[in-house]
């Protein structure tokens, strides 16, 4: 079943209202509004995923390629070294969100700032930014929606005290946008530059030791 984002609704109700405006006053030109009526709909699609199971493993938040993999501090929250994995969306990705792991939401920040392009790497910082820390077995991690150039709005559904599940759509950001998880230092990266990922599917990273006993 085609599924549209909740978030696309008002987009795609105007571009048809403006569609049909068009059709009725200058039918010439209809063509112009039905091609964006037709983009909306395939920029807030929505499609199920099939999330990986198993203990340990982190999918990634969004779709796209992977730009980014250091080691950093995170000093903003987590207070910890951690591994930073970035996946930059272009307009013609789903740009639904969803939780790399399960766990309890700890905070929410929205914070604002400049639009630059999602790609610079300090766009994580200067540019207007929703934080959610999720509290799980394996330690907190941070995911860090950003806006960019084109997108000027990210949607956190989630608040303090919601449980999410792996794979979980949480939020969306609408149009090019950059994504941000920071995930414990004990993990292995199972992606590299310039892989292609899908949020939800594809496994980012995968904790080294498991206590199975827990």
């Amino acid at each position: 079943m085609f599924k549209i984002a909740n978030e696309g609704y008002p987009f795609i109700l105007g571009s048809l209202a403006l569609t049909a405006l068009v059709f009725i006053f200058i039918p010439a030109g209809v063509a112009i509004p039905s091609v964006l009526t037709l983009f909306m709909l395939y920029f807030f699609r929505d499609p199920d995923r099939v999330v990986p199971e198993g203990r340990g493993l982190f999918v990634s938040a969004a779709d796209g390629k992977v730009i980014l993999i250091k080691d950093v501090y995170e000093s903003r929250h987590i207070h910890a070294g951690m591994k930073q994995i970035s996946v930059f969306m272009t307009p013609f990705n789903v740009h639904v969100n969803r939780a790399p792991c399960s766990g309890r939401v700890k905070t929410v920040k929205h914070s604002k700032g400049r639009f630059l392009a999602a790609y610079r790497e300090d766009a994580s910082f200067k540019n207007e930014n929703i934080e959610m820390v999720l509290e799980t077995e394996y330690g907190d991690i941070l995911v860090r929606q950003v806006a960019g150039f084109v997108a000027r709005r990210a949607v956190c559904r989630k608040k303090e005290g919601d449980l999410l599940t792996c794979g979980e759509r949480y939020g969306m950001i609408k149009f090019s946008s950059r994504l941000d998880v920071y995930l414990p230092e004990s993990v292995d990266i199972k992606v590299k530059l310039n892989d292609k990922v899908k949020a939800g599917e594809t496994v980012i990273a995968q904790i080294k030791k498991l206590d199975y006993n827990r």
